[in-house]
């Protein structure tokens, strides 16, 4: 990759959302005016977007914790490296939860044997990996124990589009599941927008802590540019008028330095459910993306 520091930092995002071309437009504009020529290419997917790391294409990505997983795998084959080097405030020490409906007979996870539970889509690490793995730590295997249904809404995306949780917690207020999985903040969404109405559904279980995305650096990198970057990144501030639409389109107070201690789980998950194998291949067969 180029160290000339006069061509943009490329980054890498994933399009899961219209308003994803106006976050990256803000921050290209800001990062502009700040002096550091930055641009940014949408994927429609995590799984190309990673790739693209590794064929030169960009020097930055925006990962989903999964799409970390896999970068990370791609590049110790490789006998690379690449970098989580910045997060969000709200990417840190997250948890999904199992719910079921208020009255259920269902009262702590071994009572989920013989039940059906809804997923998410087959690759979001909140709504179906670390949700399955946390199981599979109590001793409770799906398949085995307990039928799944999954919602797959929009693969590839990691899960970004919550599609696959409504439609999991509907099908949960319908009886057609005996309990669903989603990210806490997405069950406080769905109550106070009405989807899950008040008083009808009880929190089971909450997964281990976790982390989300992160800014990931691609294979040889331009230190100068990934640093200034990040200074820039870090030096935003939630009183700035500049910055805080920026900062609230894309969920957040502060950024955060980077930090890959919130990932063991989901990597757990991706070895123990054959997501992807050591070098980073993809292995479930009906995976569409």
């Amino acid at each position: 990759m180029t160290n000339d520091s006069t061509k943009p930092l490329l980054m890498g995002a994933v399009a899961y959302a219209p308003k994803v071309v106006t976050i990256w437009e803000g921050f290209k504009a800001y990062f502009q005016a700040q002096g550091l020529p930055f641009d940014y290419v949408l994927y429609s997917n995590y799984e190309r977007q990673v790739e693209a790391q590794f064929e030169g294409a960009i020097q930055l990505a925006w990962n989903s914790p999964l799409a970390w997983a896999r970068a990370h795998r791609m590049a110790a084959a490789r006998g690379l490296q690449v970098a989580a080097v910045a997060m969000r405030d709200t990417d840190r020490d997250l948890q999904s939860l199992i719910v079921v409906r208020e009255g259920s007979d269902i009262h702590n996870l071994q009572d989920l044997r013989g039940r059906r539970l809804g997923l998410g889509a087959i690759d979001s690490p909140q709504a179906t990996l670390i949700p399955l793995q946390h199981l599979r730590e109590q001793g409770l295997v799906s398949g085995r124990d307990f039928e799944v249904r999954r919602f797959d809404v929009l693969g590839g995306k990691h899960g970004d589009h919550i599609g696959g949780e409504r439609e999991a917690a509907m099908a949960l207020l319908a009886g057609e599941v005996d309990a669903c999985c989603m990210i806490d903040a997405n069950h406080l969404g769905f109550s106070a927008d009405g989807s899950l109405p008040a008083n009808s559904t009880r929190v089971l279980a909450r997964t281990e802590p976790y982390d989300h995305c992160n800014f990931t650096t691609s294979p040889g990198a331009p230190q100068a540019q990934i640093e200034r970057f990040c200074q820039l990144l870090l030096a935003m501030r939630w009183d700035d008028p500049a910055v805080r639409p920026l900062l609230e389109l894309e969920g957040l107070r502060k950024w955060l330095p980077g930090r890959t201690s919130g990932y063991a789980q989901l990597e757990r998950a991706v070895d123990e459910q054959n997501f992807y194998s050591p070098h980073g291949h993809i292995l479930p067969a009906d995976y569409r993306y």
